[in-house]
Formats: C-alpha cells, sequence, structure tokens
C-alpha cells in the first residue's frame, strides 16, 4: 500500500475532467439588480430546480445574506433544505401541500401556494385541525397551466362563510409571454390580474417572475419573483442581457488527435472531413446536460438551424465535430496554433466566453433547460469577492 504524504491535500476541483464554477458574488449582484429594477416592490428568489443546476444550498446562502426575505421552490424537499440557510425568510412551495406532507410544512415553516380546487378542499381540512397557518392563492388569469379560476377566485374573497383560518399572505399568478415584449397578452393579463389583486386588498400580490420585470412598474405588484435573471440568463427575447455571467462549465481535454481529410467523425459517419484536422475529445456529453441536440451532424435540429454547438479554448471559439456522445464531445481545434492544446487542457462550454443562451440556441432549447439539466459529474466550485 502506497503511503500518502501528510501534507498531501486532493484538489478535486482542479483533476475534475468535468468542472463548474459559480460566482456567488455575481449571483447576489444580480439579485440586487432586479431589486432595483422592482422599483417599490420586494423582490424575491427563485431557487426551485436546485437554483438552477447552481446547487439551492450555497446559492440559497448567498441570496440570502445579500437581503431576499421571500423565496420560491417547487417541492417540499426543496422548501425543507433552503430552511437551512434561510432561517428567517418566507419560503412559498410552488407545487403546494397534498396529504402527507403537512407535518413538514409546519416543522419547518414553509408556505404552500393553493393552485387547485383540490388542493384548497384539502388546506381547508387541515385547518380545521391544525388552525390558522398561511398560504399563498395561485390564481390562473390565462396561463392554463396552474392556478385557480380567477372567478372563483374572486368569488371567494367576497364569501363570508370562507373560514376566518384561510388567511392567504401572497395572491399570485404567472405570465404567459413575459419575455415577448410585443404580445398583448401580457397587457390581457395584467388587467385580469388587478382585479384579482384588488379582490384580496392588503393582502401581498405578485404577478411577474424575471422576464415581467423588465415590462415596467405596472407589472410588479407588491412582489416580484426572479429566476433566470439571478443565474445570469436572458429573461427577454431580443434584448441585450444585462446579467452578471454566473457560472462557467468546462470539461477536460483527453486526447488531441489529428485525422486525414475524407475520414468520419463520431457516430453514424455523419460529418465526413474535407480537410486534414486536428481534433479535440473532452469529457462532457449528453449525460452531462451538454445536449446531443448541438451536434454539428446527424441530428434533425441541423436542417432547421445549420450552426452547431461551439466551446471555447485558447481564446478561440472551436465547433462541435460530429454527434455529442453520452460522456465524450469531439471539437474541431484545426483553425488554432499547432500546439495551442493539449491534453489535459480545459474547453468551456458555457460561461463568459460563452454565454449560457447562445448554447441553448445551438440546442434548440433554452437557457434555463441548459443549466437545470446538467448531471451530477460536475465538481463544483464557489467563489465570491473574497476569492479573486
Amino acid at each position: 500500500m502506497t503511503d500518502i504524504p501528510d501534507d498531501y491535500e486532493d484538489d478535486r476541483f482542479a483533476s475534475a475532467g468535468l468542472r463548474l464554477t459559480v460566482d456567488l458574488t455575481a449571483m447576489a449582484e444580480n439579485w440586487k439588480d432586479m431589486c432595483r429594477r422592482s422599483g417599490k416592490a420586494r423582490a424575491g428568489a427563485v431557487v426551485k430546480a436546485d437554483a438552477y443546476g447552481t446547487g439551492i444550498e450555497d446559492a440559497g446562502e448567498a441570496l440570502y445574506l445579500a437581503g431576499a426575505r421571500d423565496f420560491f421552490v417547487a417541492t417540499v424537499d426543496e422548501g425543507v433544505t433552503l430552511r437551512l440557510y434561510a432561517p428567517e425568510a418566507r419560503i412559498f412551495v410552488l407545487a403546494g401541500i397534498w396529504p402527507g406532507t403537512e407535518r413538514r410544512f409546519f416543522e419547518n415553516d414553509l408556505v404552500p401556494v393553493i393552485s387547485s380546487e383540490e388542493q384548497l378542499a384539502f388546506w381547508m381540512a387541515v385547518l380545521a385541525d391544525y388552525g390558522d397557518y398561511p398560504c399563498a392563492l395561485h390564481v390562473d388569469t390565462g396561463f392554463n397551466r396552474l392556478g385557480i379560476e380567477m372567478n372563483e377566485a374572486i368569488a371567494m374573497a367576497d364569501d363570508v362563510s370562507r373560514p376566518a383560518s384561510f388567511s392567504p399572505v401572497l395572491v399570485m399568478s404567472h405570465l404567459v409571454c413575459g419575455d415577448d415584449h410585443s404580445s398583448p397578452t401580457n397587457r390581457q393579463q395584467l388587467e385580469s390580474f388587478r382585479r384579482v389583486s384588488a379582490a384580496y386588498e392588503g393582502i401581498d400580490s405578485s404577478l411577474s417572475a424575471s422576464a415581467g420585470v423588465f415590462l415596467g412598474s405596472d407589472y410588479h405588484f407588491d412582489l416580484t419573483r426572479p429566476g433566470i435573471s439571478l443565474y445570469g440568463g436572458e429573461a427577454v427575447s431580443g434584448m441585450a442581457n444585462p446579467m452578471r455571467p454566473v457560472l462557467t462549465a468546462e470539461a477536460r481535454v483527453i486526447q488531441v488527435r489529428t485525422v486525414n481529410a475524407g475520414e468520419f467523425v463520431s457516430y453514424g459517419r455523419a460529418l465526413q472531413l474535407t480537410r486534414n484536422s486536428r481534433l479535440a475529445i473532452v469529457s462532457a456529453g449528453y449525460a452531462d446536460g451538454y445536449m446531443r441536440s448541438q451536434s454539428s451532424r446527424g441530428v434533425p435540429l441541423r436542417q432547421s438551424v445549420p450552426q452547431g454547438g461551439q466551446g471555447f479554448i485558447a481564446g478561440r471559439k472551436v465547433p462541435v465535430a460530429g454527434r455529442i456522445t453520452m460522456d465524450l464531445t469531439i471539437f474541431d481545434i484545426t483553425d488554432l496554433p499547432e500546439n495551442a492544446v493539449h491534453g489535459g487542457d480545459y474547453v468551456e462550454l458555457f460561461g463568459s466566453n460563452m454565454a449560457v443562451d447562445d448554447v441553448a440556441r445551438a440546442a434548440g432549447t433554452i437557457g434555463y433547460e441548459i443549466l437545470t439539466s446538467m448531471g451530477l459529474r460536475h465538481e463544483r466550485r464557489y467563489i465570491t469577492e473574497d476569492d479573486a
């Protein structure tokens, strides 16, 4: 057995095949930016889906220390985890409450978001046993996803027979086309939600996620719910993204190889090289959220969007070559200087040089999906100003 020196330190990040750097200072600054843009409204923080892939523990704590006091998660399990890092915050659970979850809501001071008649009936039964406890009411104003029907919600607000223990602290809805500022649907939903908000006078109202914040003060009400913007992603289509980059994903170059013109690359012989080429094979694939649809050839998307995915190395963008596989991606580095890339170097998959939304467009999707699809093999490093 080999003896390991006492001063040996296993730097897992430095040696990882896949690594993800999360800039918590940039995330906190993005939240403060959304606070300013929210005007008189408070800005909450949406940290569902493991804080959009960044890690709910570290992201939640960073946002809490920055000043966030209203958080939104998808599930009760996420809420239980977040409570450890945001001790005095209001934590809203968007999936609501179901039989068997009551104890975790009460023990962890979580606020259920009531979105359906079934949930409402169950919640009334719970209150009969447990007494007064806060909730939020999600009202559908045109999304046709989750939400109590608008007319029913308004009628319930005026119902004198409503139990006194039913005491929502927030009424909310969600914009269908918030990322498209030219859509008339935004104004239609705004007018509908104004009716709901008026019916629940004295109770906080919330309509806008990240995209809605950029629509202006009419859409802010009492509380905004920024999500993707906190993590550096685009919130509005066709507008320059003002948010600071937060994540950098990198994959190690395992091998650099020279391949002759006329040879084929990767599965399906989909790409035939037209010149002698140098290829870098890196340790990331679709199992890591680097989507197969970004392949340069051999996938349906390339019929409508000719440009495939790219990476960044040695100061240049380099294209994906052939099909992306489960654990590996091939990049064409022929146009770089001959000795610019070696085994052990890292390709940036997205980050400050490769905007996550540009990567998403090459995959035919959106930045949300790229961030929340990252697998478990990324070694994470969290940095703050103190690390600079």
